[in-house]
């Protein structure tokens, strides 16, 4: 696993620990986790073409800056997704004014 593919996993498991915390507990999102890594885990979500329950349940919690859609939008992790999935999860941000809150 490449440095940033492993810095991004370990900043997933992240997302799933504070969701824990606010007693969310994400046991799909874990699974993928556990199953495909925090890339592919992404990666997959973002294919989907609905936002998951997860990023809503979030947004409920006013934690969206926790969610895996705001870790794709970083620069920083920008050489890992293509531009068509950066902008799928700004699209599901934005439809959820993450922005404007920002």
């Amino acid at each position: 696993m490449a440095n940033q593919e492993l810095i991004f996993h370990q900043k997933m498991l992240e997302v799933y620990e504070k969701a824990r915390d606010q007693d969310y507990f994400a046991t799909y999102f874990k699974g993928m986790l556990d199953q495909y890594g925090g890339l592919e885990t992404a990666k997959r979500l973002l294919a989907k073409s609905q936002p998951q329950t997860g990023l809503f349940r979030l947004w409920e919690l006013k934690m969206l800056d926790s969610s895996m859609e705001a870790l794709v939008i970083q620069e920083r992790f920008s050489e890992l997704f293509t531009e068509d999935e950066i902008q799928e999860a700004k699209n599901r941000l934005e439809e959820l004014n993450y922005f404007k809150d920002y």
